[in-house]
């Protein structure tokens, strides 16, 4: 019996050498910075037309603030339209007073950013711009993100991602630093590394710019609470990888109350996972019968769970590896968990000190106690409670 657990355990642990061999490439070649001036910047005399879409559900009370960072970066031609998805509030209307162009869409059956996406591209289509900019309706924008955003794509003629990142509110009595510090690790280190190495990154949600003749053919309409990813992964399977452009950043805060905290962290790791367990082994496997490195890339990435998540995993197994040694099991399944343990904890480390001493304290570590069993709880909640499947609006009222 301990053998057939030996064994179990040495295979799980080889399965996790994946993401964290990934995780730790990612870092350790993101510590090459790139300079800001570079060849890839370069200026369009043509002039090219825009159309930001900015898709928005129940965003009211934070949709001013981006379409007063949108509108200024507008030249001729270019157009900013909000998309009202399926809102209870006064979002259209709110839009509209501020200077945007609305649309509503009503759809009770089919809930979901990328219907609304969709419905955006559709609703442009009617006079198509040369290129189509996404932008969260709770994002905060670079003042020249929008041109410098055009320009690449321009030159490149594939899609690009600016960096997002996610900050912690001010007078916030949650401690988000933990949190943002894995966020810059997401969407700022590891895309990064991968662009130093010339490969492809994963869409972020926001701040992501489309050729025209790229974005209209691209299945957007589904209820994916990850339509990034997703959407990412089928333009890397048809030869048009995004690129990413580090330069230019947006910014959103994260909720100030539990429930919106925990409400956002459960969507965005259901979103995840579900896609790791859905569409990983079919990607891999097109990735190579198609000979196609950018998608194998993008699913090598994909493997990588929420860091908080590849964390309890590794130190599940190692635990349970060593129980299992002690009561006469195999030492190989020991050895591989504490490979995995040390590599992963090198890549944090790696990108702690590069990037993550302004935002997390080594004193901060300390807590890192409470932190796992928090993660523990919110884990526990989410394999015992109704999977998340809506587009909901983060609750991001004060805590009281």
């Amino acid at each position: 019996m301990l053998t057939l657990i030996s064994l179990i355990l040495a295979g799980l642990g080889g399965l996790l050498c994946i993401p964290v061999g990934v995780l730790f490439i990612e870092i350790l070649a993101a510590l090459n910075s790139v300079s800001e001036e570079g060849p890839e910047i370069a200026k369009s005399e043509a002039p090219k037309t825009v159309a930001v879409i900015v898709p928005a559900h129940n965003e009211s009370v934070g949709i001013i603030p981006t379409i007063v960072d949108i509108k200024p970066q507008l030249q001729k031609g270019d157009r900013l339209i909000v998309v009202a998805d399926n809102c209870s509030d006064d979002t259209a209307a709110v839009a509209a007073a501020a200077g945007a162009e609305v649309i509503a869409r009503d759809d009770l059956t089919q809930t979901g950013k990328g219907y609304a996406l969709a419905w955006g591209i559709n609703h442009v289509g009617r006079d198509p711009p040369d290129f189509v900019i996404f932008i969260d309706a709770d994002c905060r924008i670079q003042f020249d993100m929008i041109s410098r955003l055009k320009e690449v794509c321009y030159e490149l003629r594939r899609p690009v991602q600016a960096c997002f990142l996610m900050k912690a509110p001010e007078n916030s009595r949650i401690d988000h630093s933990f949190a943002e510090f894995a966020w810059i690790l997401k969407n700022w280190v590891r895309p990064l590394g991968l662009r130093n190495l010339s490969c492809p990154v994963q869409l972020m949600g926001t701040g992501m710019i489309f050729p025209w003749e790229i974005i209209c053919r691209a299945a957007l309409a589904s209820g994916s609470l990850v339509e990034d990813l997703k959407l990412g992964l089928d333009l890397a399977a048809v030869g048009k990888a995004p690129h990413f452009f580090p330069f230019v950043v947006g910014t959103s805060e994260f909720p100030m109350s539990h429930t919106g905290t925990d409400s956002q962290r459960k969507r965005w790791v259901h979103g995840h996972v579900g896609m790791i367990l859905k569409r990983l082994p079919r990607l891999f496997f097109l990735s190579i019968t198609k000979r196609n490195l950018d998608l194998l890339v993008l699913t090598l990435d994909l493997a990588v769970p929420p860091l908080s998540l590849l964390g309890l995993l590794i130190a599940g197994i190692f635990v349970a590896s060593c129980m299992t040694w002690l009561f006469g099991g195999y030492s190989a399944a020991v050895v591989i968990a504490a490979l995995n343990l040390l590599v992963f904890a090198a890549a944090i480390f790696l990108g702690w000190l590069k990037f993550g001493q302004g935002i997390l304290s080594a004193v901060a570590f300390r807590s890192i106690g409470s932190l796992i069993l928090e993660k523990c709880r919110l884990y526990g909640q989410m394999l015992l409670g109704r999977r998340v499947t809506d587009w909901i609006r983060t609750d991001r009222g004060k805590v009281k």
